[in-house]
Order: C-alpha cells, then structure tokens, then sequence
C-alpha cells in the first residue's frame, strides 16, 4: 500500500512540473531617461553636476552623459561654464569665476552634443537662491542604549542635534546633510596605529517650518551614534549643512524620502513617477529626472570627546598565533600579519586580520586640514 502511495505522489509531482512553463513578463519601459543631480550654493566652492542616462529595469550600472556642454544661467544675463572631469558625466565649476548669490534665480542649461542615445537639449526652470538662516547650535546628549548587567556594562551612545531660527521667516523650507569624521587607534604598537575614518550622510533630511507660527528649528535630530562601531572610542567630529529650498524642491525631496524608506536609500534608481524641475526643449514629452538644486548654505561643526560605556571592541579577536622571533611566519603579509612583537620573549604574534595590524585597512593616516586636539 505504501509503495502505491508513494507512487501515486510521484506521478502527480511529476505532472505538476510538467505544466509549469517560464514566465517572463513584458515589460513596457523607456530604456534611458536623462538624470540630472545638481547644487549650487552661496558658498565659494566647486559646485558640481552629475549627469547620467537612468538604469533600465534589466541592467545594473547607468551610462554616463559624457561629452555635453553644461552652462548655468542667472537673471542677469551672466552665463557660467562647467568643465567635464576626468570622471565622464560630471562637470564642475570654476570657483574663481563662479559664486552663487542669494536672491538671484539660476536655471541650467544641458546639450548633450554627440552623446547617445540622442542629441538633445535640456533645461531647467528659474530658481530663485533663498536665504538661509545660520545654524544657532550643534550639539550632542549621551543616550543610555541599554542598562548594566550582572555580567556586562551599561551601553551608550550619542544624539546629535541642531537648533536653528529664522526671525525673518524667509526661509520655510530646509535641507540638512553632514560628513563625519572619527579618529581610532589599534590597541597594538604597530607602523599605522592611529587613523581617520570619514563618511557622509546617505539619508534625506527635510523639514518644512511653514505650519509653524514661527520660523525656528528646535532639537532636530541629525544623527544617532550607537555603540555597535568605534565612532566614539578616540574623538568624533562632525560638519552640518543646512540648506535652503523653495517649496518645489521640497515637495521633490519629501517624495523621494517617502519612496526611500519603502525602497531602498538615496542613492538607489530615482522612480520615474516623481518628476523634477527640468525639461527637454526639442520633446517636452520627454521627462527628465532629477533636480537642479539652487540653495544658500550654512555650516557647524563640532567635537565630541566625552567617554562611553559598553562600546563594541573591534580588536577583540585580534591575535591569532605566537612565533619564535627566529622562525618562518607563513602566509606573512599575505594573510597573518604581525601586529605584537617582545624581543626580551623572543616572541611575534600574529592575526589574521589585516585591519588589527595596519589602519589604513578602515581609515587613512593622513591627518584632516580642519582637525583640531583636544581644547
């Protein structure tokens, strides 16, 4: 009976699959569309335009709009060029020539000349440079993560945040975005033993003060440090960015963070159903994705030096093996590095992991222009 049933089973599955066929769905898409990441700022510095064909659905790097000619127009008839560097689709400014100024309205202007797929000429609406109010204070409170055990410390992290006020009200619509900085050190003597690590926010941050009766920024989170890196182990510091925005620009980015947090993150495939504030003069059929970004700029930084509990120890699984000094190491350099050695104990020790022997395995020695000891 039970081979009967057995063999019954086996001759249903086997009908099962012989009914299954592939699928593959039709997909009706545009293969590339124009995309466009562009800011300037009243800030004397290199602005830069990236410029790129979209990703199709089957593909998993974009096209790179090369060989265009990029200009920045303002309303008083003054035209800026951008130069194409030696990266192919993005085009910088001549900071010496070109510096945004609040109040004015710039627009960009695109022809891709012999680029593919088509020669085309784009363009973006006027944007007026808003104002933007300083940044009042940047600072930072300890956050107990987690309380003290029998068997382990407290845990602890770090709030950043940031107060803001514009008395004028001039300025309804914000944009924040940061780089961090974090000096560690390995716990061992070797050559690379103390390094910087930096890294720039990936997230978007918007706020609209216009419901509010006034214009005035309290307590806005910017960042939250854990305890699961060593960002807090030597000394962290970080540089805020408070920008300006019309509310069209705002409603572009609330929408692509609502999309973000569903999809992936600010660097994932831009949807196509939200548009932005460019268009193609030959076709304006044609869409265009994207923003041309035209903001005032502010910025604060700030240390954190303060101690905190029950932060992760990267190093803990650090040594591997002890050698005799006199004797052949394998895999030296390769794949075991030293990273302790006691000449009085005729001994080497060694890891297998290269980033507890050198720093310059997660960071750089190369010590950042604006970093200053403790006070």
């Amino acid at each position: 009976m039970k081979v009967l049933l057995s063999g019954l089973v086996l001759i249903i599955l086997l009908i099962i699959e012989g009914c299954i066929e592939k699928f593959t769905p039709e997909i009706h898409e545009i293969q590339y569309l124009p995309v466009v990441d562009g800011l300037i700022t009243n800030q004397p510095e290199v602005y830069t335009i990236r410029l790129y064909w979209s990703i199709p659905i089957r593909e998993k790097t974009g096209v790179p709009m090369a060989g265009c000619n990029v200009t920045v127009h303002d309303d008083l008839g003054h035209v800026y060029k951008f130069t194409e560097s030696s990266t192919p689709g993005t085009y910088n400014s001549d900071k010496t020539t070109f510096q945004g100024v609040v109040g004015r309205k710039y627009k960009l202007r695109i022809n891709t000349l012999n680029a593919t797929p088509a020669h085309y000429s784009y363009e973006s609406v006027p944007v007026e440079m808003k104002p933007v109010p300083p940044i009042d204070s940047l600072f930072y409170e300890k956050v107990l993560i987690k309380e003290a055990t029998l068997y382990s410390p407290p845990q602890e992290g770090s709030q950043i945040y940031l107060n803001a006020y514009d008395p004028d009200g001039d300025c309804r619509f914000y944009r924040w975005d940061y780089a961090e900085t974090w000096k560690f050190q390995t716990p061992y003597m070797v050559a690379n033993q103390v390094c910087w690590i930096s890294s720039n926010s990936k997230n978007i941050d918007v706020k609209n003060t216009s419901v509010l009766s006034k214009d005035r920024v309290i307590r806005h989170p910017v960042i939250f440090i854990s305890n699961e890196t060593d960002r807090l182990s030597e000394r962290y510091s970080i540089i805020v960015n408070q920008y300006s925005l019309s509310e069209n620009e705002f409603a572009y980015w609330e929408k692509i963070k609502n999309i973000s947090h569903d999809v992936g993150g600010l660097y994932d495939k831009i949807p196509s159903s939200i548009a932005g504030n460019l268009f193609c003069i030959e076709d304006p059929g044609e869409q265009v994705l994207g923003y041309f970004s035209v903001s005032a700029k502010v910025s604060k930084r700030i240390y954190v030096d303060e101690t905190f509990r029950g932060l992760v120890n990267p190093y803990k699984e650090c040594p591997a093996d002890t050698f005799p000094i006199n004797s052949p190491i394998p895999g030296l350099d390769v794949y075991r590095w030293i990273i302790y050695e006691n000449p009085s104990r005729g001994i080497v020790v060694t890891t297998y992991d290269h980033s507890c022997a050198d720093c310059t395995a997660r960071g750089t020695t190369t010590r950042p222009e604006f970093w200053e000891d403790f006070k």
